[in-house]
């Protein structure tokens, strides 16, 4: 009688760590195969066969729909170029270039990964609209109030997440990604 209930304990306590490992790696990523520069971060294998079971767990959880891995690579900032949470309530400029590719966008998440709501129905910006310095270089202004020039509002969210996918960009194929890809700088300017 001490056996099998010494068994069932263990496997209940190994039905839990399992569970609960699973649990973690699906709501909270993982970073198998994962490119990082800066504070941006992607994961160019999940749009592939080749996803690992963990990614595959976190897409069926948030039922987003990868970019495939000859389209291009989304990359996710959820921190500043320092490591501080993006705030909503703070300045936060997004500036410099991108790597190589035929098309982009930079998108505002909350972090349940929905749009920001606000009354300019204005979520992000593409590389065809932003404005752009003599240089090439372009500076996107993210904050609570209005600001001049590129600026996404925030509606004064406690965290939000920054998405840039690059289309058609040699960034994250095959290769398994370039570490050194000129990613813009994301920094955080000012907090009330």
């Amino acid at each position: 009688m001490r056996l099998v209930f010494i068994s069932i304990i263990v496997l209940l306590l190994a039905s839990s760590i399992g569970l609960g490992a699973t649990w973690m790696t699906s709501t909270r990523g993982t970073n198998f195969g994962a490119i990082a520069i800066g504070a941006w971060t992607a994961r160019p294998r999940t749009g592939t066969s080749d996803i690992d079971p963990y990614a595959r767990a976190s897409v069926a959880r948030s039922g987003e729909l990868p970019i495939g891995t000859g389209d291009g690579v989304a990359f996710v900032a959820a921190t500043d170029d320092k490591g501080r949470t993006l705030d909503g309530r703070c300045d936060v400029v997004v500036s410099g270039t991108t790597p190589a590719a035929r098309f982009w966008t930079l998108t505002l998440y909350d972090t349940q990964g929905q749009l920001v709501a606000n009354t300019l129905q204005r979520y992000g910006f593409t590389s065809q609209e932003i404005v752009r310095g003599s240089a090439g270089n372009f500076e996107v202004r993210i904050a609570s109030r209005a600001r001049a020039g590129n600026w996404l509002p925030t509606a004064g969210l406690d965290k939000y997440l920054l998405v840039m996918r690059l289309y058609d960009t040699p960034v994250g194929v095959a290769t398994g990604g370039q570490h050194d890809a000129p990613m813009p700088a994301i920094a955080t300017t000012g907090c009330p």
